[in-house]
């Protein structure tokens, strides 16, 4: 099986043991590789691999026992026909402090939450805060993964309105063009809140930080450190409203600074394969060739994949090039983070965005005016970025 770049990565770990499991590689009792054999496989995250194995438990495949590792369950499930499928959705219970603990849905006071994926802090962080806050109101969450796919969360959201949920949150995919599932709800007045993202000429509630003010934060500190040549990348779409803002913001600064915007700077659109087969990328080219001295990654994990593979091609960061992340690629509780990083202060969106929803619902309010949160992010310097050193952009 072909594990691409457009699969997020914990869906990569997945259909891995899963693929195994169903070929017969792993047999019932057997037990599968460990949490940091698998981080070294797929280069990932402890956390892209536990929620990878906290999936597979959940559906049946594996069983964990503490201390000793995770095994192939003895009754796997029914359908082993057809191919590997993707984690898709769990609930979250909406117990609070002497209650009892239900990991099922509460009739009548559920919420819906339709996101791309469950890879990063980002993620787990928003999650946290939407749960917190819809967990005070009495509410239980339950979470489906898009995996990114526009038509996948068109069924999730139908799904959700099949089973009787009060509300969506609605983190939409990466995509060229709206889901209408989601013009369908405004149509219908179903309560929902989209989260980081907006949709342009269509009126709705939503909370997000302000990308074109976290891309000139990033351009500014950069150009203060001497840098002129400085990239900008990502592998979303590039006219996904989030990507398109922080370009526009990207492109607002250098205007600003009477730089001039060089458009090979600008890298969308692009593959990243897992591991070293990624050193055979297009970014992975333009990073090598030198063109750049300080590269703005519009999400945490792909800057935490570029310093990867910066050290592979003897780059040191910040000394040979800068690396800026929108968004803390590490779990930096209590800890200083090594990252430069775009602060969207994910918490705050995530509590935001559910106290809307909960006060729509409890308001039964239908056509009162829509919130627009925008959230002033904050750039926070790391150890990822320093001086230029080189004034030819091609010293590498």
């Amino acid at each position: 099986m072909s594990y691409d770049s457009r699969s997020p990565l914990y869906v990569q770990v997945h259909r891995y043991i899963e693929d195994r499991i169903r070929r017969g590689d792993l047999k019932p009792n057997d037990r599968i590789p460990t949490e940091k054999e698998l981080m070294e496989h797929f280069k990932v995250s402890r956390i892209t691999v536990v929620n990878a194995l906290s999936a597979l438990v959940k559906e049946g495949w594996i069983y964990r026992v503490p201390g000793r590792g995770s095994f192939v369950a003895n009754e796997l499930p029914a359908e082993l026909n057809g191919e590997a499928s993707e984690p898709a959705a769990f609930a979250v219970p909406a117990a609070g402090p002497g209650q009892s603990n239900r990991t099922e849905p509460v009739p009548g006071r559920t919420i819906g939450f339709v996101m791309p994926t469950l890879e990063d802090y980002f993620a787990m962080r928003l999650i946290n805060a939407i749960q917190d806050t819809l967990r005070t109101h009495g509410y239980s969450l339950v979470i489906a993964f898009s995996g990114g796919s526009k038509e996948r969360e068109e069924q999730q959201i139908r799904d959700f309105i099949a089973m009787g949920v009060r509300g969506l949150l609605l983190f939409p995919a990466d995509e060229e063009t709206y889901n209408e599932e989601i013009l369908s709800l405004k149509v219908n007045g179903f309560p929902f809140v989209l989260i980081d993202r907006y949709l342009r000429g269509v009126e709705t509630h939503f909370v997000c930080s302000d990308n074109r003010a976290g891309a000139r934060m990033a351009v500014d500190h950069l150009w203060e450190n001497g840098h002129r040549h400085i990239a900008l990348c990502t592998n979303a779409y590039r006219e996904c409203v989030s990507v398109h803002d922080r370009i526009s913001g990207y492109m607002s600064a250098f205007e600003q600074h009477g730089g001039m915007i060089n458009p090979s700077l600008i890298v969308t659109g692009f593959s990243l394969p897992a591991g070293d087969e990624a050193d055979d990328s297009e970014l992975a080219r333009h990073m090598k060739s030198g063109i750049a001295s300080a590269y703005i990654a519009l999400d945490g994990k792909l800057g935490m994949r570029m310093v990867q593979m910066a050290k592979r091609f003897g780059l040191r960061v910040p000394e040979d090039i800068s690396i800026l992340t929108f968004d803390n690629p590490e779990n930096d509780e209590g800890e200083e983070s090594f990252f430069t990083y775009i602060y969207q202060n994910e918490m705050e969106i995530g509590r935001r965005a559910a106290m809307i929803l909960t006060e729509i619902i409890e308001r039964q309010e239908t056509d009162s005016e829509y919130r627009k949160v925008i959230l002033e992010p904050e750039l926070i310097i790391g150890r990822s970025t320093g001086p230029c050193l080189h004034s030819n952009p091609t010293h590498a």
